[in-house]
């Protein structure tokens, strides 16, 4: 499901298709993903979205891969 338009400027998140997630350890993705929101006091309020909906593709990414445990 596509999401909304990026706005000019803003890079888009990396897409996670259903055999990467087979392939790789979904926690894994979750952890780098969280711990990009580790210095995010640091980064322009403008970067905040895009490091949530890394964040967001990763939880959807392991969320889909449940079935296969």
């Amino acid at each position: 499901m596509p999401g909304p338009p990026q706005e000019a400027g803003q890079q888009t998140p990396p897409n996670h298709d259903a055999a990467a997630a087979q392939d790789t350890d979904p926690k894994a993705g979750i952890d780098d993903a969280v711990a990009a929101l580790d210095d995010l006091d640091q980064v322009p309020v403008a970067e905040h979205v895009e490091r949530f909906e890394a964040v967001h593709t990763e939880l959807t990414v392991a969320l889909s891969s449940i079935d296969k445990v």
